[in-house]
């Protein structure tokens, strides 16, 4: 590895150690479909991102529920003794991404076949403080 890639390389290391995220792979639903369910919940406080997919009757919702609290565990964990309510907690930013697809094949009349796409994805949640930033500035 080169020098210039070994500084960035650092760089990266020291800025995921103040951020905390958590992420799922493989998710056997379409990335459309867990947009859908991802979008409702972008840059809202973590106490209403929460109520949101509890009572959302998307599939989706729960997973990304599942998601979301492990992503504040991983903050509690960096950040002893702090209180979720008091730190203001959000969500920063979350993304899908396409994963693996699936293809399989489903008979069509005159014996030919139309091929099934079966996809998935990955999603990736990162939860900040705003009191961190208000500090900051």
């Amino acid at each position: 590895m080169g020098k210039r890639k070994r500084i960035q390389a650092e760089a990266r290391k020291q800025d995921q150690k103040t951020q905390y995220f958590a992420s799922l792979r493989n998710v056997p639903t379409s990335p459309r479909k867990m947009r859908l369910v991802v979008d409702m919940i972008r840059g809202k406080e973590v106490n209403l991102a929460l109520d949101l997919l509890k009572f959302s009757t998307k599939e989706a919702a729960g997973r990304v529920e599942k998601l979301l609290l492990s992503a504040i565990d991983n903050w509690k964990q960096k950040n002893e003794g702090a209180n979720v309510d008091e730190a203001n907690l959000y969500v920063k930013t979350v993304y899908v991404d396409s994963a693996r697809i699936l293809k399989r094949l489903r008979p069509a009349p005159q014996g030919r076949a139309h091929r099934i796409r079966k996809r998935s994805n990955h999603v990736t949640l990162y939860v900040d403080s705003k009191v961190s930033e208000n500090q900051e500035k």
